[in-house]
C-alpha cells in the first residue's frame, strides 16, 4: 500500500488526537456514569453439599426442572433492594446442608443484564434464572396508592404472579422478600406440611388487630365483609411464604387477587399495598408455619422505621419488614442493635448513591 500524502497524514493524525465532539463525549459519559452508578458486590464464599445431598445442580437456568433440585426459592430483584437480596441469597446458601441443590427463581422488571451479571459474578456456582415481569404495566394500572411509596412498585406484586412466571416443574416454592436473612436451613421451611386443598403456608399472627388492615368502608358494607364469614381470619406476613403453585393455578388465585385490586380502584377498602388482597383471598385458608421462620417487623412501622426487638421464642429467619432497612441505617451511622445481625451477610463493595425507598 503506497504511503499517504503528507496532507492526508496530517488530517488523519489530527482526527486521532482531537477530543471527541460534545455529543460523543456526553454519550460516553452517560454510558460510564450508568455503569459506575450501579452497586458492585464482592464474590461470596463457595458452599458445598454435604455427603447426604444429591449431586450439585449445574449453573444457569437449565437446572430448574432437575430432579436433584431440593428447594425452589423465588425472589424479586431490582437495583433499589439488590443489596438486601444479595445478603438474603448468601444467608440461604450459608445455612443449608445442600446449597448446591437450591434453585433460585428471580423476577425483575428492568436491568436484567446487569442483574444477571451481578448475581453470576457474586455467586459463580449458583443455579438460577431471571424472569421478566411481563405483567408489570397491567399491574401498575391496578395498583392504588398506599401509605408508603415503596409498597406501590409493581414488582412488589410479583409474588401474586409466580404461578404464571415459573415453570410448572417448580410446584412448591419458598417466596422470600429482599430484606431478610436466614439463620437456619431453608429445607426445614420448604418441607412445611400443606394439607390438600390449601395453596399457601405462612406464619399466622392471630393476636394482631385484623380489622385494622381494612377501612371502615369495608367493614360497614356487609356485601364486602361477608368475605371473611366462616373463616378464622388472621394476619400473616407475605414476605415469607411456602407456595404450592400447581394448586395456585388450579384455584385461579391470581385472578381472585386482581378482582379485589380492581374493587380497590373503585372504592377505598384498604391502605397497605399488596398485603390486603392476599388477606382477602387467603386469611384463614393457609397452613400454619412456626413463627421462628418469620421474625418480622425489625424495620419498624411503615412511617418512622423505629428499632424493634425480637419476638419471644426461637429464630430461624430475621425479617426487616417496615420502613427501616438495615443497610440504610448502617450507612447512615444510626443502626438499630439487631442490624448488626444483618451486617455479616452484606456483600457490597461500595455504595455509589443513596436510594430513597420510602
Amino acid at each position: 500500500m503506497p504511503p499517504l500524502p503528507l496532507v492526508s497524514s496530517l488530517l488523519l493524525l489530527l482526527a486521532i488526537l482531537s477530543p471527541p465532539s460534545s455529543a460523543a463525549a456526553a454519550a460516553a459519559k452517560g454510558r460510564d456514569g450508568a455503569a459506575s452508578s450501579m452497586p458492585r458486590f464482592r464474590e461470596a464464599p463457595q458452599f458445598y453439599n454435604s455427603p447426604s445431598c444429591p449431586p450439585p445442580l449445574p449453573t444457569g437456568p437449565g437446572a430448574a426442572c432437575s430432579p436433584n433440585t431440593l428447594v425452589h426459592v423465588a425472589m424479586t430483584l431490582d437495583v433499589a433492594y439488590l443489596r438486601g437480596s444479595m445478603a438474603a441469597i448468601l444467608s440461604v446458601l450459608q445455612h443449608t446442608a445442600c446449597p448446591q441443590s437450591v434453585f433460585f427463581h428471580f423476577v425483575a422488571s428492568s436491568a436484567a443484564g446487569y442483574l444477571d451479571a451481578t448475581i453470576a459474578d457474586a455467586f459463580p456456582s449458583l443455579a438460577f434464572q431471571i424472569y421478566t415481569f411481563a405483567d408489570e404495566q397491567r399491574v401498575a394500572g391496578l395498583i392504588s396508592t398506599s401509605i408508603r411509596a415503596a409498597l406501590d412498585r409493581p414488582l412488589n406484586y410479583a409474588r401474586s404472579y409466580l404461578a404464571r412466571l415459573l415453570p410448572e416443574c417448580a410446584r412448591r416454592v419458598v417466596y422470600l422478600d429482599s430484606d431478610l436473612v436466614l439463620v437456619d436451613d431453608i429445607a426445614g421451611l420448604a418441607s412445611t406440611p400443606i394439607p390438600d386443598g390449601l395453596a399457601l403456608a405462612a406464619p399466622e399472627y392471630c393476636n394482631a388487630n385484623f380489622t385494622s388492615y381494612f377501612t371502615p368502608t369495608f367493614w360497614a358494607n356487609p356485601a364486602l365483609s361477608v368475605a371473611f364469614e366462616g373463616r378464622r381470619a388472621c394476619y400473616f406476613n407475605t414476605g415469607v411464604m411456602v407456595m404450592e403453585l400447581g394448586r395456585w393455578r388450579d384455584g385461579g388465585y391470581t385472578e381472585k387477587i386482581e378482582e379485589w385490586m380492581e374493587l380497590q380502584k373503585r372504592m377505598r377498602i384498604y391502605e397497605l399495598g399488596s398485603l390486603p388482597p392476599f388477606l382477602l383471598v387467603f386469611a384463614g385458608r393457609i397452613a400454619a408455619v412456626e413463627h421462628r421462620w418469620n421474625q418480622h417487623g425489625l424495620g419498624g412501622d411503615n412511617y418512622r422505621g423505629l428499632c424493634r426487638n425480637l419476638h419471644p421464642g426461637p429464630v430461624s429467619l430475621l425479617h426487616w419488614s417496615g420502613k427501616g432497612k438495615p443497610w440504610a441505617r448502617l450507612d447512615a451511622g444510626r443502626p438499630c442493635p439487631l442490624d448488626a445481625l444483618w451486617a455479616p451477610y452484606d456483600l457490597l463493595l461500595r455504595a455509589p448513591f443513596a436510594i430513597d425507598d420510602s
